[in-house]
């Protein structure tokens, strides 16, 4: 017989009503916790960065720049008149002595002009000459005069003597003593005008001869200057070093003051370094440096700093007082650092990509077994060409990432592989 099963449909429809319920809870509860996670960290190939460990000790500041050998001892030598290159007796290149003769060059008006000056000159001194004679023997009879003068006083005072003693003793005329006082009184005036009119002479003779010897001088000046520019026509090194540069050309008519050959002298040689402008600022004259040469590194002082900028750099001039290394020559290029100073006991770390002095910067530390980096906020102090001073943030032992890490500004943690 047929029994009646009971209608449950109802707890049926209940029974998933709360299935679809929970499913939704959990659906829902799952989206959530998801939406609340950090983002995966992101996994960085160890071997593309670049690490450094925080030390404690003593740091060298230092500013470093390019720059080229320049020599200390240049000389340019220019035209002194106006003349034309008949040779170039020497390359760029060649060594040369102080009286080596690098160009020849020409003027005939002025071989003519030092043998006119010649000529004024020999006219001038045997007009000087001819002088001296004539003066000699024009003081010469004034001497004579006088001599002459003198006598007749001397004779006049002994005859005065004579008449006046006669006088005395009453044999003489009075008339007679008194004419011959007068005699000798006028004598004794015409020899002391001869005396003077010597002496004038004299001196007259003497200023004579030096306004004739101020003309020799004056011709013997201007036939020395003529002679010292034609001999200038042998364009001489003036120093013992190495021809650097001839800018002009076989037929070329150059004027006073054209440059016609550099000479330097490769043993004494400077680096002109360029230091950024923002780095200049701690340089001082008498610093420490050193300069890479390529074949060599040479120790150095600052000598000379540029008072102006020129694209951003500042010229320093480092003298190189020791030996300079085989293959060491002007126009060499070379790098420079500059000693600044030396700080102690502080914390200090390789220079990031974007550490700035005094600048607070994030950087990626690494932590736990070095798998993993954490964004950490450090800040900076002092830098110098490879090192930068740590203030805060860091601690010694500390491994963080030096390597540009811009593509991941916008995460706290990456993983290293």
């Amino acid at each position: 017989m047929d029994i009646k099963k009971p209608d449950n449909s109802r707890a049926k429809k209940i029974k998933r009503t709360a299935y679809a319920a929970i499913a939704a809870l959990s659906v829902a509860g799952t989206s959530i916790a998801v939406s609340r996670m950090r983002p995966a960290a992101p996994s960085v190939e160890r071997a593309t960065i670049l690490t450094d460990e925080v030390k404690r000790g003593g740091m060298l500041r230092d500013v470093h720049g390019l720059g080229t050998l320049v020599p200390e001892d240049i000389r340019w030598i220019p035209a002194q008149t106006d003349s034309r290159i008949d040779r170039i007796l020497l390359k760029p290149g060649a060594i040369v002595k102080a009286a080596s003769i690098i160009l020849e060059l020409s003027n005939p008006e002025l071989q003519r002009d030092a043998l006119d000056a010649e000529y004024q000159l020999k006219a001038a001194e045997a007009d000087y000459e001819n002088l001296k004679v004539q003066l000699n023997s024009e003081l010469l009879n004034q001497k004579a005069a006088a001599a002459a003068v003198h006598s007749e006083y001397e004779q006049a005072k002994i005859q005065h003597e004579v008449d006046e003693k006669l006088r005395a003793e009453g044999i003489g005329a009075d008339v007679t003593s008194k004419l011959s006082g007068v005699k000798t009184q006028q004598l004794g005036v015409r020899s002391q005008l001869e005396d003077e009119r010597t002496q004038n002479a004299a001196d007259s003779a003497k200023t004579r001869l030096l306004a004739q010897q101020s003309r020799v001088e004056q011709q013997r000046a201007l036939y020395n200057l003529r002679r010292s520019e034609l001999e200038a026509l042998h364009v001489r090194a003036g120093i013992e070093g190495v021809v650097q540069v001839v800018p002009v050309e076989v037929g070329q008519h150059v004027i006073p003051g054209t440059n016609l050959a550099r000479v330097a002298d490769p043993k004494r040689l400077k680096a002109d370094i360029k230091i950024a402008e923002t780095q200049a600022r701690d340089v001082a004259i008498g610093q420490k440096a050193t300069v890479d040469t390529r074949n060599g590194v040479v120790a150095g002082r600052v000598s000379r700093i540029d008072p102006s900028v020129q694209n951003g750099t500042v010229t320093v001039d480092v003298e190189l007082p020791g030996l300079l290394p085989l293959g060491a020559r002007p126009d060499l290029s070379v790098d420079g650092d500059v000693e600044l100073e030396n700080l102690h006991d502080i914390l200090f770390v390789g220079r990031p990509v974007r550490g700035q002095p005094n600048a607070t910067v994030g950087l990626f530390k690494l932590v736990g077994d070095g798998s993993e980096a954490v964004r950490v906020n450090v800040k900076l102090g002092r830098t110098s060409v490879n090192t930068i001073e740590v203030l805060q943030g860091l601690n010694a032992g500390d491994i963080v990432i030096l390597s540009d890490m811009s593509n991941w500004d916008s995460y706290d943690r990456i993983r290293l592989r």
